[in-house]
């Protein structure tokens, strides 16, 4: 847990350095971080987040190691694109999907937390209720693997990025971050591998399929639809007619 915790601080240290707009410069001993530079480096990384884009995460180092050690060539699909070149229906599809309340929540839906702890007493498959900025949080700053110890700091790392950066940057670090097949992470990449198209063309039909698969992306291929998937983007699709629009439309731009 500490190496991950190690490579994740590096990953950040890495990101940081290609901030042009920060003039600070890195001592050498932030190559074997110590606790103190895990937290100074993850809050940096976090506020000055805002300005850069996140070109490489932890998840995507460990998926490439876990390949190597598993005797596989390490493939790494990802190519950042900024908010406004990503289809408008694909942060609709997830929110519909994943996190309905995004848009009003502070990070925690407490409403889907309650529900799920009642449903969890009698259901044999816990299901969660993790949220879009949760899930960017532990993406973005930490590993996959569940713990009590990963949990708090995706809490303090939701509360962190909910302080310092807007809605709409978080649905774009989501977007380009999150893993969407073997291999493959964020909008950009996932529209070229699987529907051979850019992420600004991907239809409200492929999104959907995008979004139905999230919960388990290396099972489900979003390109290639199981019935249950084909059902999933049906429900989808319903519901993206229902929540509200992401981005809101100001109200300037509705006069």
């Amino acid at each position: 847990m500490l190496s991950h915790l190690k490579a994740s601080v590096l990953v950040a240290r890495s990101t940081l350095l290609t901030n042009k707009s920060h003039g600070n410069k890195y001592e050498e001993g932030f190559a074997n971080p110590t606790q103190s530079d895990t937290l100074f480096l993850y809050l940096h990384y976090s506020h000055s987040g805002r300005f850069i884009p996140v070109y490489f995460t932890p998840l995507m180092v460990i998926r490439s190691t876990q390949q190597i050690f598993k005797g596989e060539k390490p493939v790494w699909h990802h190519s950042w694109v900024s908010f406004d070149k990503i289809s408008p229906h694909l942060p609709m599809a997830v929110i519909a999907s994943e996190d309905n309340r995004f848009a009003t929540h502070n990070g925690f839906d407490f409403i889907e937390i309650k529900k799920a702890m009642k449903e969890n007493e009698t259901r044999k498959r816990k299901r969660g209720a993790s949220t879009i900025s949760q899930q960017t949080a532990k993406n973005v700053f930490l590993w996959p693997q569940s713990s009590w110890m990963r949990k708090g700091l995706e809490v303090y790392f939701t509360w962190l990025i909910e302080l310092c950066w807007s809605k709409e940057r978080i649905m774009e670090v989501y977007l380009n971050s999150i893993e969407m097949g073997k291999g493959i992470y964020g909008a950009e990449a996932t529209a070229k591998y699987k529907f051979h198209t850019t992420a600004a063309k991907l239809t409200a039909g492929q999104c959907a399929l995008i979004a139905a698969t999230l919960p388990n992306p290396i099972r489900f291929n979003s390109a290639h639809p199981s019935a249950y998937i084909l059902r999933r983007q049906s429900q989808i699709l319903r519901l993206m007619k229902l929540v509200p629009k992401f981005p809101p439309v100001k109200k300037a731009e509705k006069k």
